[in-house]
């Protein structure tokens, strides 16, 4: 009995030196292989579809419903051929449809609708002569009481000829019948009837629909909670956003967010051409119908260009970098985290589209700020000042510099690659131990208690960057991140790879 009791007590303060020791290693980055290639021309035919989980994302509305996260995605397809769909009966250009019960693996379960609905067919064909309504654009889920809406669009490609529809299900999964028309335009309105999104006011009940595009700008119209179509029929709403040089400077893609501890309204936005310098915005209010303001306290529908900017097209190293990083939904998980979900396309060709989820924080000044890194499955963790001595990379997101030549907000055929004056790229600086970094390039310190680190580069302060753990998809690593905001109003992203 002696015997076993010391053993136990031996066991006991081995445990305890493990646990001591432990603390007293610095972390280092460990081995995590990616769950999927970024490549996905092998899955490309159209008979592959049930693999297309992360592949062929574009315009994603994502919320959890029930013990899945959902996500409705328009139907872009890379190396789209309709006539091997047709004949290996695939349908095709009816609202995509995943779930996934992690963020991470993602079932491609098909098609919300069995075909365009006719009604929008027959509205933007005849306002368009005869041409669009070829497939369905940017849905948007939301539940109420019992049922499930999925808000649509239909629209002919550089017209105003445009459809927004209402549909509703008993399940996420559908079937859906068709509840009628939201909201249309043509070519007599200010604006474009595309890219619903939805929120409720939780201290009056009222539903509000944002939309809309680069012709004339984005709206926000009431709508009849009961119906789920305008409070007014016929009511278009009111202006919410708009660009000086509207016919050609791309703003997109609204998606509204109520952030019920803040109690503030976020608008997300999308600036410029969706292959190439595609990038995230956002601006907040205390009421969902506005006004919003931006970083700088300039109401968006001021015709500036507004800030902060979230995503932009970025290139770390060991890999050909993403493009067009926009038209985002935002939505909570089970743990309280918060994500952002968008496409992605993979550089230098641009024409694959695949699925970022992003982790989204907010700064202590209530901005939200996304993780460079496009991955969910990570696990949170405390880090102290030993373990962010090392090797990093930073990017510091900028405003699109590069005048392009565009047609209804997007780029001329054959331009698809970006210029390389239009990348964000990553510099490496080493983090010293005693708080300097390399070169006499500045310093950088840390605040454990609330896991936040200042950077002093260059001359320039970058305060309250927030530290958490992530997933490197470069370098197929666990390591340590950093995300924040400049005095600028940019995006600051770090990683460390040694």
């Amino acid at each position: 009995m002696k015997r076993l009791l010391f053993r136990s007590v031996l066991g006991i303060i081995g445990a305890l030196l493990a646990v001591g020791c432990s603390r007293s290693v610095p972390f280092a980055p460990f081995s995590s292989p990616n769950p999927w290639a970024d490549d996905y021309t092998s899955l490309s035919s159209m008979d592959e579809y049930r693999s297309w989980g992360t592949y062929n994302v574009h315009d994603p509305s994502c919320r959890k419903l029930g013990d899945y996260y959902y996500m409705y995605s328009t139907d872009a397809i890379y190396r789209e051929n309709r006539q091997e769909a047709a004949e290996k009966g695939v349908p095709l250009g009816y609202i995509q449809v995943r779930r996934s019960k992690d963020l991470v693996q993602w079932e491609f379960l098909g098609w919300a609708f069995p075909e365009i609905p006719q009604e929008a067919v027959a509205w933007v064909r005849a306002h368009a002569d005869g041409e669009g309504a070829t497939n369905i654009w940017a849905p948007y889920i939301i539940p109420c009481r019992d049922k499930y809406r999925l808000y649509y669009c239909v629209s002919a490609f550089g017209r105003k000829s445009s459809y927004i529809g209402l549909a509703e299900a008993d399940s996420p999964e559908g079937p859906w019948t068709q509840k009628g028309c939201v909201v249309k335009t043509d070519d007599t309105t200010p604006m474009n009837a595309i890219d619903p999104t939805v929120v409720v006011d939780p201290s009056s009940g009222k539903w509000w629909m944002h939309y809309g595009s680069f012709f004339g700008g984005l709206y926000c119209v009431e709508l009849n909670p009961e119906s789920g179509l305008t409070q007014t029929e016929g009511d278009l709403g009111h202006l919410v956003a708009r660009r000086a040089h509207y016919r050609k400077d791309n703003l997109e893609a609204p998606e509204l967010f109520y952030h019920p501890d803040r109690k503030q309204y976020y608008l997300f936005t999308s600036y410029d051409p969706l292959m190439t310098t595609y990038n995230v915005r956002v601006s907040r209010s205390d009421k969902a119908e506005g006004p919003f303001i931006d970083f700088f306290g300039e109401e968006v529908k001021d015709t500036t260009n507004n800030l902060p900017i979230l995503t932009a097209p970025y290139r770390f190293a060991n890999h050909p970098g993403w493009a067009g990083t926009a038209h985002c939904g935002v939505l909570a998980a089970d743990d309280g985290r918060y994500f952002m979900v968008h496409q992605g396309r993979l550089s230098p060709g641009n024409l694959m589209m695949d699925l970022h989820v992003r982790q989204l924080f907010f700064t202590e000044e209530g901005w939200p700020v996304v993780s460079p890194e496009r991955y969910a499955g990570s696990k949170p963790r405390t880090f102290s000042q030993e373990d962010l001595a090392g090797e990093w990379e930073v990017i510091q997101l900028h405003e699109p510099q590069y005048e392009r030549q565009l047609a209804a907000g997007q780029i001329l055929w054959g331009e698809g690659e970006l210029k390389e004056e239009e990348w964000n790229r990553s510099f490496a600086i080493r983090f010293e131990p005693d708080g300097r970094l390399q070169d006499g390039r500045g310093t950088w310190s840390f605040q454990k208690e609330k896991q936040l680190l200042t950077l002093d580069l260059d001359e320039e302060v970058v305060n309250n960057l927030i530290i958490f753990a992530g997933h490197d998809w470069e370098n197929e690593t666990e390591t340590v991140l950093f995300t924040g905001l400049d005095i600028h109003g940019r995006s600051v992203w770090g990683k460390r790879v040694k």
